[in-house]
């Protein structure tokens, strides 16, 4: 049943009015990180970025990010690509208390966990390193990832499992070469998805380091605000600076990520 011109332009215009409550608070920071400074530093448009890049030492905030979000994202996939195929497409015992044990890890906040895993983490001596607060994010990025590849691969073909099984191959062969091609989309999802997490995540780095090159660009912004707070123009510029990347990623793969988004929503 097709819609009436009435119900197309109510819908647009619903739209466009819950895009403009989206974007105007983007739009406002954006304009202020583009306008005079009002510090009293006499800088403007693309010049406030450069001064706040410099006083707020983003350089070394992004690089720390991006190293701990790129990893965390390579990990996690990795491995929940290999424990969804194990809980989508396996029968072992214990399969089923296995996997609410990996479900526990989506319904624990990390508020409650993050005390106790600082003293976890300062027994072993890793406190204030980088595997303090990429290891953390890596558990619970897979905890997610499991449940979404096993979604995936329990909906995936039974014929072409069949198939590949019956030409000889094993699971690691049919796992790489026959299921996670077609995965794309769902793979492009839960990447833009552990990606986003991770740079956005401010509680595990703010308990878990405390030395300034192992600061991550959300818990630098956040500094940048407590020691410069004479102007607003310059936080605004610092606020583009880190969220910039994410954007740039859902920029880049968000045919890919909408593709995924939907098909899960389909198959459920």
């Amino acid at each position: 049943m097709r819609a009436s011109g009435a119900e197309r332009f109510g819908n647009y215009l619903l739209l466009i009015v819950f895009g403009c409550f989206a974007l105007a608070p983007i739009v406002s920071i954006v304009v202020a990180a583009l306008g005079p400074d009002d510090g009293g530093s006499g800088s403007s448009g693309l010049g406030n970025f450069g001064k706040a890049w410099e006083i707020g030492h983003f350089g070394t905030y992004l690089r720390m990010s991006l190293l701990v979000s790129v990893s965390v994202v390579v990990a996690s996939v990795l491995l929940s690509i290999l424990s969804g195929y194990a809980f989508g497409t396996m029968r072992f015992r214990g399969a089923g208390v296995l996997f609410y044990l990996f479900l526990l890890g989506i319904m624990m906040p990390t508020e409650a966990i993050v005390v106790p895993l600082y003293f976890d983490l300062r027994t072993l001596g890793l406190t204030d390193t980088y595997w303090a607060v990429a290891l953390p994010q890596v558990a619970q990025s897979v905890a997610f990832g499991t449940f979404w590849m096993r979604a995936y691969f329990r909906s995936s073909s039974r014929a072409l499992v069949e198939a590949a099984r019956l030409d000889g191959a094993g699971h690691w062969r049919t796992l790489w070469q026959v299921l996670v091609p077609p995965a794309r989309p769902a793979l492009v999802t839960l990447i833009v998805l552990v990606f986003m997490w991770t740079w956005n995540e401010f509680l595990i780095p703010l308990v878990m380091v405390t030395s300034e090159s192992l600061r991550t660009a959300p818990l630098g912004l956040a500094f940048f605000s407590g020691q410069y707070t004479s102007g607003f123009t310059l936080l605004a510029a610092g606020a583009v600076i880190v969220g910039l990347p994410v954007v740039l990623v859902y920029a880049f793969l968000q045919r890919h990520f909408i593709a995924g988004m939907l098909e899960g929503a389909v198959r459920e």
